[in-house]
Parts: structure tokens; C-alpha cells; sequence
């Protein structure tokens, strides 16, 4: 039985190239740091003492900043590359979150905000760009799941950390994590040096279909739905921490370490789960499934509280697995329907479609939350994310 445990995990990280595996370490530094936003919320309302309603600005604020940034990060990739849109946006966006450590006054935390959620943003398609770019024919799934892998590893221990630190001093939590997105940027200008890639000529790019995302009439349709579903997906982690303090009254370094089970499953998990089922069904699919475990992660969250550690484990172990289940389908999609050529804009499209999430779902969660309560809240995801799966089974990915 062990054996056939590691032939698995064996054969599921097999032929991935190098610069895969040197990104995916990258993104692991990058995610290690990335602490401070998740308790954004708990920093307004406990250490700055105001409502949950300005929580909701801060972070919806952020939101703003990560639409512009998604936006210019998807064209400059195209213009500039990958490489130096990375670099100069983890260094800025690092610089600008030590700033933000000492400042208290609400209205710089707005602006301050914007600016570092468009650094941080615009890092996203030209990351996702080079993940395209560096994976060997035919893992394109796999090289994003083990993009993922990294991503979660690097949150499990960045957010479990995050809420110990947080317990001390929220202030440190900005230092560290910009700290950690200037080291990102070194490593990336050391590291991972640019791949020359073969042009086509004028005429060879004719001939491609090289179309705007926006002129993609199927691609559009997925970004709705995207949306749709990370607006619910993004207050498991920007509301639900803050509710899991208030009503449930548990602790800051707990709420870490639950909500780091998310990237501890993924990095065990997600690697031989992909390598299992893809190709075995549609991707609609697994898609349609992952986003109905996911309505119920936010059921359980309208159980009795008499158990409050055990029901909030369920829910994000709930919410694990239907995220392991469609967001690696989500990646796969918007490589096929792009290329070299227009790969950053599909790439911004998708930014995009996460970054309005940021935008929506904070702001009405926490106003939902503080005007007629939590459970309202839960209610409206619930139903939000069934109609999600319902629009996303009539979606036919493959259409022209």
C-alpha cells in the first residue's frame, strides 16, 4: 500500500520541466509571506476599533487596486514579457506594504490599499503567463496544480504564522509580508532568467486566431461564472475569520491554523487527485461539483455552535475539496483558448474576474453580516453558488 502511495505521487510529478519547478519554488516564498491580507478584517475592527462596515472598504478597496492592476499587468506581460512585469510588481507592492505598517490613519490605509493590490495583481498574469510558458507539452493542468501546490504550501504556513503574529502585533504582520515580496523579486531577477521564445512571422500570426478575450462570447460567459464564484469563494477568508471571532469567539492563532488546513490538503492532496481524474470526465463536470461542496462548507456554518472548532474544520475541509475540484479546470480552460499572443489578456480576463470578486463580496458580506446577520449572509452564498453550478452545467467549454 505505500508503495503504490509514492508510485502515485511518483507519477504525478513526473515530466514537469525545470523552470516549472524553480516558479512553482518561487511562488512558495511569495506565498509564505502573503499573511496580512486575511486578517485585514480582524486589524480594522480590533486593533483599529472601527465598524465592520470600514472593514469592508479596506478590502474592498483592495479589490480596486487588483482590478486596475489585472487589467495593466495583462498588457504589459504582452508588450514586455513576463519576467520584468513579476519583478517590478513584487518589489514595488513589497515596498509599498512595509509603508503600510506605519501608517494608521484610515484614509492613507484606503489609498494605501489601491496601490499595493495593484502591485500584487499585476504580479498575476504575468505569473500565470509564465507557468504557460515554462510547462512541457501536455501538463498544462498538472504544472498549474503544482503552481497550486506552492501556492497553498506557501499559504498553510503563511497564514498559520499570520494568525501567531497577528496574536502579538498586527503591524509586524505588513512588514513581513512585504518583506517577503522584495525577496520574491530578487529571487525572480536571479533565478529565473527570461525564455527566449521562437516569434512567428507576420504572416504566421495571421493565420492564428489571435481574437480579444473580450470578443470571445464562451470565454465572457466562464468569467461570469468565475466571478460569481470567487465573490462567494474570497469571504471564506475575508468575512468568515471575523465571524469565526465574534460569534464563535475563537482566537486569532486558531483561526490561522484552521484556515491553514486549506493549503495543508492541497499540497497533500490535489497533485494525485488531478493526475486521477483528468481526462476520466468533462471538466464541467468536476467543475459543477467542486462548486456545490463548496455551498455546503458555508452550511455548516449555520450549525449549532456547541462545537465550534469541529463544525469550522468540516467547513473548510468542505471548502478544500470542491476548490481541488474546479479551480485547476478553471487554469486549464484559459490556456486552451489562448496563446503566446494574447495569453497575458486571457490571463488579465481571468485577474479580472477574481479581482471584482474582492470588490463585490467583502463589501456586501460584511454589510449583509452587520445588518441582518450571518446566517442571512450564508443563506445568499448558498443560493448564489447553486445558480453558479447550474449556469456552469449548461456552459460548454470546448464551443468556438
Amino acid at each position: 500500500m505505500f508503495t503504490s502511495i509514492l508510485n502515485a505521487y511518483k507519477t504525478s510529478f513526473s515530466g514537469l520541466s525545470r523552470q516549472t519547478w524553480i516558479l512553482s519554488i518561487v511562488i512558495l516564498i511569495n506565498r509564505c509571506g502573503f499573511m496580512a491580507v486575511p486578517f485585514m478584517g480582524l486589524y480594522v475592527t480590533q486593533a483599529l476599533h472601527r465598524p465592520e462596515s470600514d472593514a469592508g472598504i479596506i478590502i474592498s478597496l483592495f479589490g480596486v487596486g487588483s482590478i486596475l492592476g489585472a487589467a495593466a499587468g495583462g498588457k504589459l506581460t504582452d508588450v514586455f514579457g513576463y519576467r520584468p512585469v513579476q519583478i517590478l510588481a513584487s518589489l514595488m507592492g513589497g515596498l509599498f506594504f512595509l509603508f503600510f505598517a506605519m501608517v494608521e490613519d484610515f484614509t492613507w490605509l484606503c489609498v494605501l490599499a489601491v496601490v499595493i493590490s495593484f502591485f500584487s495583481e499585476a504580479f498575476r498574469p504575468a505569473n500565470y503567463t509564465a507557468i504557460a510558458s515554462y510547462a512541457a507539452e501536455g501538463t498544462e493542468t498538472r504544472s498549474y496544480s503544482l503552481n497550486r501546490l506552492a501556492n497553498n504550501i506557501g499559504w498553510a504556513f503563511g497564514i498559520s504564522m499570520g494568525g501567531i503574529i497577528a496574536s502579538y502585533d498586527y503591524k509586524l504582520l505588513f512588514m513581513v509580508d512585504g518583506g517577503v515580496s522584495v525577496l520574491v523579486a530578487i529571487v525572480i531577477f536571479f533565478s529565473l532568467p527570461a525564455k527566449k521564445v521562437q516569434r512567428k512571422t507576420a504572416q504566421e500570426k495571421k493565420e492564428m486566431n489571435v481574437r480579444k478575450p473580450w470578443k470571445d462570447v464562451s470565454y465572457v460567459k466562464f468569467l461570469i461564472l468565475c466571478a460569481m464564484f470567487t465573490t462567494c469563494a474570497f469571504l471564506m477568508f475575508r468575512v468568515v475569520p471575523v465571524f469565526y471571532k465574534e460569534v464563535w469567539h475563537l482566537n486569532e492563532a486558531l483561526i490561522g491554523i484552521i484556515l491553514g488546513i486549506n493549503g495543508v490538503v492541497i499540497a497533500l492532496v490535489e497533485m494525485v487527485m488531478i493526475t486521477k481524474i483528468e481526462n476520466k470526465r468533462s471538466p464541467i463536470f468536476y467543475i459543477v461539483l467542486g462548486v456545490i461542496i463548496v455551498s455546503f462548507s458555508f452550511a455548516v456554518l449555520m450549525l449549532p455552535k456547541s462545537i465550534p472548532v469541529v463544525l469550522a474544520i468540516v467547513s473548510i475541509l468542505l471548502f478544500t475539496f470542491g476548490e481541488m475540484f474546479s479551480l485547476p479546470f478553471f487554469n486549464t480552460f484559459v490556456v486552451k483558448r489562448s496563446n503566446e499572443y494574447n495569453r497575458g489578456l486571457y490571463a488579465a480576463g481571468y485577474t479580472l474576474s477574481w479581482s471584482v470578486a474582492q470588490v463585490v463580496g467583502p463589501t456586501t458580506g460584511f454589510y449583509l453580516a452587520e445588518k441582518f446577520g450571518y446566517n442571512v449572509l450564508w443563506i445568499s452564498i448558498i443560493v448564489l453558488l447553486l445558480l453558479c453550478a447550474y449556469f456552469f452545467s449548461k456552459l460548454n467549454l470546448t464551443e468556438d
